[in-house]
């Protein structure tokens, strides 16, 4: 089928563009770009499928629990500084050296076989520099319980905008 791309004033035969509707409304895609960002989209699932995850609703139940998780943040300092989950330990910025080092330093003596759940929330999941790392080396040191917090936007939005307990409390913040 053949009709003429009303933005580019030439013929649209279907490759290279993504019709919408009518021929005045045709875009033209670049198919290199179209499939980097496919292959993106499905690295990002992929992550998020491969990483043991809990959800945040699901973390904020477990914090009435006996024993509670260990939680550890593992994003930059002054997230941490701010606003962390009651009793979260500061687990550096692991996406670096000098913070998966930091990370060795908090859990050295946690036995291995606790709970354990990290989360950084520095920004959306799919591009945080911090969990990966810091599962691989919490995985590398032994530890057989781990977990990361999903925060799929960042940890305002998805743990403090949805009133889950922060520490220092928001009261104290305001």
């Amino acid at each position: 089928m053949e009709a003429t791309c009303g933005k580019l004033g030439g013929k649209f035969t279907g490759v290279g563009h993504q019709h919408r509707r009518n021929a005045a409304n045709c875009d033209t895609v670049n198919p290199v770009k179209q499939l980097v960002i496919s292959a993106l989209a499905l690295l990002a699932a992929g992550l998020a499928a491969e990483l043991p995850v809990i959800q945040p609703k699901d973390l904020a139940a477990e914090l009435a629990a006996k024993p509670k998780p260990v939680i550890i943040q593992v994003g930059p300092n002054v997230l941490y500084r701010s606003h962390h989950i009651p009793d979260a330990l500061y687990g550096g910025p692991a996406g670096k050296p000098e913070g998966l080092e930091v990370l060795k330093a908090a859990v050295k003596d946690v036995p291995h076989d606790r709970d354990l759940v990290i989360y950084c929330g520095c920004c959306p999941w799919d591009r945080c520099p911090n969990i990966k790392p810091a599962l691989e080396l919490l995985k590398q040191l032994g530890f057989t319980k781990v977990k990361a917090m999903y925060s799929g936007t960042n940890f305002k939005t998805d743990w403090i905008d949805q009133g889950y307990p922060v520490d220092p409390p928001m009261e104290a913040a305001k």
